[in-house]
C-alpha cells in the first residue's frame, strides 16, 4: 500500500502511476533484471557447450534447469511490469558488443520461456530431493502455469501509431489456449507431487521467519537470501520497530525493523469474522520509544492510513536469532511460489475453460478450508460461489486477495481479468469517503462502495479505539490466542487488546470500565482530514489515474487528460486505462542509440 502525500510529479511515482523514464528505482529493476538474465546466458552456454555436457547426467541437467528457472523468473516480471521488452537467450559475446538487443512482443516472450522450460522440467529433480531454495520440476511446472496465465489475461498493450497514448487493454485471441496449459501443469502438481498446505497459515511465515525449510509443504520454490548480508523480508514487513541511540530496546532485543510494507486501512475489513488469516496479517500496533523518558520501546498503537503486514517479521524469530543492533539484510527467505498459487491458479483455469466443476471447487475449498475451523462453513460457501462462472471468477480472486497479502499478486490478478481500473477507483473512493464523512461531508458513492464491497463497514469504523497494552508475561494471563485468533508468533514481546476495531452496539463506548483495574488508553481512527479538507494522501494516492483536484472534483486522467469521474461509477468498458507499465529508463533508450522508445505517455 503507498500513501502519496503530495500533487507534483515525481520521476519515481511509479506507485502512484505518475513517473517517467528518469526514474532511479525504475532502473535499478531494469538493471538487475537484465544482470540476471545474461548471468544465466552465460551460465547455460557455457553449461551446453562443454566438453562435459551429458543430458543423462543428472545433477548438470538440474544445474542447468535451476538458471533456465531464474531466466523465466526474470523475464516473465520484466513482461509484466514493461510489457514488450528486449530479449534474447544468447550471452552477450555470442552476440557482439555492438549488438543492441532488439525489444520483443511479449507474447513471443512468453511463448518461449513456456517452450524452453517445458524441454527441461522433466529432467530436474522432484521437490522430494531438493529444498525450496532451490528450483525444483514441480516449480518449473508451475512457472509455465503462471506465464501461460499471465499470457490469456488481459494486459496493457501500446498504440503503435500513437506514443502519447496511454494504452489499450486486450488479451490473444487463442487466451483459451494459455489457461489450457495452466490448467494442465497445476493438475500434474496437485495430482503427481508431494505438496500440501499443511493445517496452518501462519506457520508457514513463521518457520520462514525461523530460517526453517519446509519439505512438500506450501512453499515450492523460496528466493534464498543470505542472513544478515541480503534481503529486507521481515524488515520491511511486521510491525515497526525502533532502535533510537541512547535509549535501551528493553524486551526487543531483535533490533530494529522499518514496518514500511504495510497492507489498506480496509483490508482487514473485507474478511470473515472466523477467517484466521484476518488477524494474523493486519497488524495495528509497533514499537517504538513515543515517551523518550522511556527506558525501553513501548508498544504503541498503529493509528494510520496502513496497518502492519505481519505476514513476516524479524520479530518472530526465535531469541537469539537477531541481535539488537541489526536492522535490513535479514536473510529471511521469499516464497516465490507456494502450492496455495498452484491450487488457485488452478481453480482459475478450470472455472476459465469449463466453469465452476467439481474439480475447480475442491481446488478453492482446499485453500479457504484451512483458514477456518468450521469446515462446513467452507463447503457452504464454495457451493454458493459455483453458482455461476463470473460469481466461482470472483471468489477465486477474493481468495486471492485474502491469502497472498504482500506477496506481489493482487494488482496482476485484477490486470489479468481487466479489473484493475475498477479496482484502483474503489480503493481511492473508501479513502476519500471516510475522510469527507469525518468532515461532515460525503462523495456520494458510498452505496455503490457497500455494494461492492458486500458490507457497509465503512458506516461501523470507529473514531475512537480503546486499547490495554499486555505483557505477555504479566499476572492478567493473557492468552493471546483469545485476543486475536491465533497464537502470537512473538512470546515476549508486549501485545495489544483492542476493544473495538468495529463500532457496535454491543459494547458502546460509555459502558467501558476497568480492565483488570487499568484505565483504557484511546487512539483516534480515520481522521483524514482538516479544516474539513480531505488530507493529501486521500486525494492523491492514486494521482496519475484517479485524484481530487482543489474544487473538490474527483478526476479520472486519461492519456494525459482529466475528465470528471461524475455522479456514478462507470462501467469497467467505460473507465481509461490504468498506465501501470513502467517506462525503459532513459539510460536504457540512449544506450540502444535510440532503437528503444517509450509509449504509454512517457517522455
Amino acid at each position: 500500500m503507498q500513501i502519496f502525500t503530495g500533487s507534483s510529479d515525481s520521476p519515481s511515482d511509479y506507485a502512484c502511476f505518475n513517473c517517467n523514464d528518469q526514474g532511479s528505482e525504475i532502473d535499478k529493476f531494469w538493471k538487475a533484471g537484465y544482470k540476471a538474465i545474461e548471468d544465466a546466458n552465460r551460465f547455460i552456454y557455457g553449461m551446453e557447450n562443454s566438453k562435459l555436457y551429458n543430458e543423462k547426467d543428472a545433477e548438470l541437467m538440474q544445474m542447468i534447469g535451476e538458471a533456465k528457472c531464474l531466466r523465466a523468473m526474470v523475464y516473465h516480471d520484466l513482461t509484466v511490469m514493461f510489457g514488450d521488452v528486449p530479449f534474447t537467450f544468447t550471452a552477450a559475446a555470442q552476440l557482439g558488443n555492438d549488438y543492441v538487443v532488439p525489444v520483443t512482443k511479449r507474447e513471443d516472450i512468453q511463448n518461449n520461456l513456456i517452450k524452453d522450460l517445458e524441454s527441461i522440467a522433466p529432467k530436474m529433480n522432484s521437490s522430494s530431493n531438493v529444498t525450496v531454495e532451490r528450483a525444483s520440476k514441480e516449480f518449473a511446472w508451475a512457472l509455465i502455469a503462471r506465464i501461460a496465465l499471465s499470457a490469456g489475461g488481459y494486459s496493457l498493450h501500446p498504440v503503435a501509431d500513437n506514443a502519447s497514448s496511454y494504452g489499450v487493454m486486450s488479451r490473444p485471441q487463442d487466451y483459451q489456449a494459455y489457461y489450457r496449459i495452466t490448467k494442465n501443469y497445476t493438475d500434474s502438481i496437485i495430482k503427481h507431487s508431494k505438496h500440501s498446505l499443511g493445517d496452518s497459515y501462519s506457520d508457514v511465515f513463521v518457520k520462514e521467519s525461523n530460517f526453517n525449510l519446509i519439505t512438500n509443504g506450501d512453499p515450492i520454490f523460496e528466493i534464498p537470501f543470505a542472513k544478515e548480508s541480503t534481503g529486507n523480508t521481515g524488515y520491511i514487513q511486521g510491525p515497526t520497530s525502533t532502535a533510537n541511540a541512547g535509549y535501551t530496546l528493553g524486551k526487543n532485543v531483535w533490533g530494529a525493523s522499518s514496518g514500511n510494507g504495510r497492507l489498506s486501512a480496509f483490508y482487514r475489513y473485507s474478511f470473515k469474522e472466523n477467517d484466521k488469516r484476518r488477524d494474523y496479517l493486519n497488524g495495528l500496533w509497533y514499537y517504538g520509544n513515543a515517551d523518550k523518558s522511556l527506558t525501553q520501546d513501548s508498544c504503541l498503537i498503529r493509528a494510520d492510513y496502513t496497518v502492519h503486514n505481519n505476514k513476516w517479521s524479524k520479530l518472530w524469530a526465535n531469541s537469539g536469532q537477531f541481535v539488537n543492533s541489526s536492522a535490513g539484510s535479514t536473510g529471511i527467505n521469499y516464497p516465490y511460489m507456494r502450492f496455495a498459487d498452484v491450487l488457485l491458479m488452478h481453480a482459475e483455469a478450470v472455472n476459465e475453460l469449463d466453469g465452476p466443476t467439481a474439480e475447480a471447487q475442491e481446488s478453492l475449498r482446499r485453500v479457504r478450508e484451512r483458514a477456518f475451523d468450521d469446515k462446513g462453513l467452507v463447503a457452504a460457501y464454495v457451493s454458493e460461489a459455483a453458482s455461476s462462472k463470473e460469481d466461482f471468477l470472483n471468489a477465486v480472486l477474493d481468495e486471492r486477495k485474502w491469502e497472498f497479502a504482500g506477496e506481489n499478486m493482487r494488482w496482476r490478478d485484477l490486470v489479468r481479468n481487466n479489473l484493475y481500473a475498477r479496482e484502483v477507483v474503489y480503493s481511492f473512493l473508501r479513502y476519500l469517503s471516510v475522510a469527507l464523512g469525518n468532515a461532515g461531508a460525503y462523495t456520494g458513492f458510498e452505496d455503490e462502495i457497500a455494494e461492492h464491497d458486500g458490507s457497509y463497514y465503512l458506516d461501523n469504523l470507529p473514531e475512537e479505539m480503546y486499547y490495554h497494552v499486555l505483557p505477555q508475561n504479566a499476572a492478567w494471563k493473557v492468552d493471546p490466542s483469545a485476543v486475536y485468533g491465533y497464537p502470537y508468533p512473538n512470546k515476549t514481546l508486549d501485545i495489544l487488546y483492542i476493544y473495538n476495531p468495529y463500532k457496535s452496539a454491543s459494547r458502546p463506548a460509555t459502558s467501558l470500565v476497568g480492565f483488570e483495574g487499568k484505565t483504557w488508553l484511546t487512539a483516534s481512527f480515520y481522521q483524514w482530514q482538516s479544516d474539513s479538507e480531505p488530507t493529501n494522501q486521500c486525494k492523491y494516492s492514486f494521482y496519475g489515474y484517479i485524484r481530487r483536484n482543489t474544487t473538490g472534483v474527483i478526476e479520472l486522467v486519461k492519456d494525459a487528460t482529466t475528465v470528471p469521474l461524475g455522479d456514478k461509477i462507470p462501467e469497467i468498458s467505460e473507465l481509461p486505462v490504468v498506465r501501470y507499465i513502467l517506462p525503459y529508463p532513459n539510460a536504457a533508450i540512449q544506450r540502444s542509440a535510440g532503437a528503444y522508445k517509450n509509449y504509454y505517455g512517457y517522455k
